[in-house]
């Protein structure tokens, strides 16, 4: 029996005053119990639909047609508020933001157990007992803790440890997963997609999963869907789509899933005496109500100039804290910091604001990354035009216009003008967007693949190597 079945879906989004279809004709059904992935590169029409499915379509967006059937049931036409009744009852949804996904003045106990207060009749001590088996199952450490805490307490992979958990709570006929594994490590991820295949074997819950890792999908799911400029390419059973794929399409995204054998990067050669970043027994605790929580204890490493270094670690290990007390957002407890041989241990707020000319930042986050008012134009001219006055040299100016100018061209498949907002992309184009602007010597990138499709990333190793003859 199909839980879900679309049939000829067609949605539109509004430009100024023009509307663009997007999405064209789209038509595929998902079983009781199964797993159907959506897969595709940044900007193809997979998160539309998914939304869609749900009635979640943003403001500037419509459906010009097609149904969506649930249980045999057609909500096509169905308010937003009929809709209430089925979200999070018999559809979740595990939104691909965990940061603008949960309420920042409500603990994490409230919000997970919100939806338990809507849909069941438990009192108040059941319905704890229920949101701390909830947090645990999902993986999160200590979950009496976590119960009292704010989203803003928590790491990202934390953040979408709780969605998922809220998404679950309920045992739904269908969880529409948006990479729901982007912001976790690879155990964590583990845990999760084993815990969302338990769901299916013991209460049918069919999973519609959305992503851009081909190579999970491929491992997880029962059949898949090649999305491509808002049309399905290819979809049928996961082995018989890897093993004969009929479309051009899919058969250059497994060429490119079967290019990706890990190799040993080679020695960078002699380095200059200076290290780019130098730590010494760096240490931050964080006080968590009557509580401490030991982040960072006495930390040491150096960093090369031209080298690349990978911290690797599970959610709420310390790597995102390391990265603020380096960037200056937050003070060390304890320690050195040396960045290009100055201490930036005590700097005054203007030596901090140049030595902000040779580092940066590739967020996890791209939706709370860019500001939604500017077009991406400005918002690489920012940084520019900014600096331009400590720069009297006009030669420099030209260069406003960042990655495009002085820097490797994105590949084609970008497709997006800087004209447009960063609400009108896709999250893979809106990652690179400024890092490059003053070709830092140093730049920290904070999971900058995982929400990038394949062709996407190939821009990536294009920016490492222009980033190495920079020094």
């Amino acid at each position: 029996m199909n839980v879900l079945s679309v049939e000829n879906l067609r949605i539109s989004y509004r430009s100024r005053q023009e509307w663009r279809e997007v999405v064209h004709g789209v038509s595929f059904s998902i079983r009781r119990g199964e797993m159907l992935a959506f897969v595709g590169e940044s900007g193809s029409g997979k998160t539309t639909t998914a939304q869609a499915i749900i009635g979640l379509l943003a403001d500037n967006a419509r459906r010009d047609g097609g149904k969506i059937v649930i249980n045999a049931e057609d909500i096509s036409g169905w308010s937003g508020k009929r809709l209430d009744s089925l979200r999070g009852a018999r559809i979740s949804l595990v939104p691909q933001d965990p940061g603008n996904s949960l309420n920042p003045v409500q603990t994490i106990g409230t919000q997970v157990g919100e939806i338990l207060r809507l849909h069941q009749k438990h009192g108040a001590a059941e319905r704890k007992s229920q949101v701390l088996a909830l947090l645990e199952k999902v993986g999160l450490s200590h979950p009496e803790q976590r119960f009292n805490q704010y989203p803003h307490q928590l790491s990202g992979g934390m953040k979408q440890r709780v969605l998922i958990a809220i998404a679950i709570a309920l045992k739904p006929d269908l969880i529409i997963a948006d990479e729901p594994t982007s912001a976790l490590d690879v155990t964590v991820q583990k845990r999760i997609l084993d815990l969302l295949d338990t769901l299916r074997r013991e209460s049918g819950t069919a999973v519609l999963f959305v992503t851009h890792d081909l190579a999970l999908a491929a491992q997880r799911a029962d059949r898949l869907l090649v999305f491509r400029h808002g049309e399905i390419q290819e979809q049928g059973a996961t082995a018989e789509v890897i093993r004969t794929p009929q479309h051009a399409y899919t058969r250059q995204l497994l060429s490119d899933l079967q290019g990706q054998n890990l190799t040993i990067a080679p020695a960078g050669g002699r380095g200059l005496a200076t290290p780019a970043i130098r730590l010494e027994g760096v240490s931050k605790r964080f006080t968590l109500g009557h509580s401490h929580l030991q982040a960072l204890d006495r930390v040491s490493f150096e960093v090369r100039r031209g080298s690349t270094h990978a911290l690797v670690g599970e959610s709420g290990s310390g790597k995102t804290t390391l990265a603020r007390i380096l960037l200056g957002f937050e003070r060390a407890d304890g320690g050195e910091i040396a960045i290009d041989g100055i201490n930036a241990g005590h700097l005054s707020r203007e030596a901090q604001r140049q030595l902000r000319r040779k580092i940066q930042f590739v967020y996890q986050n791209p939706f709370a990354s860019l500001d939604p008012r500017q077009t991406l134009q400005q918002i690489i001219e920012e940084p520019l035009k900014n600096f331009d006055r400590f720069q009297p040299d006009p030669a420099a100016r030209p260069r406003r216009g960042g990655c495009r100018q002085g820097s490797p061209s994105p590949p084609s498949c970008w497709g997006e003008p800087l004209a447009s907002s960063p609400a009108a992309s896709a999250s893979g184009w809106r990652l690179p967007a400024r890092w490059c602007w003053s070709r830092p010597f140093w730049c920290w990138m904070k999971p900058p693949r995982r929400s990038t499709s394949r062709c996407r990333r190939k821009f990536w190793p294009c920016c490492s190597s222009s980033s190495s003859s920079w020094g």
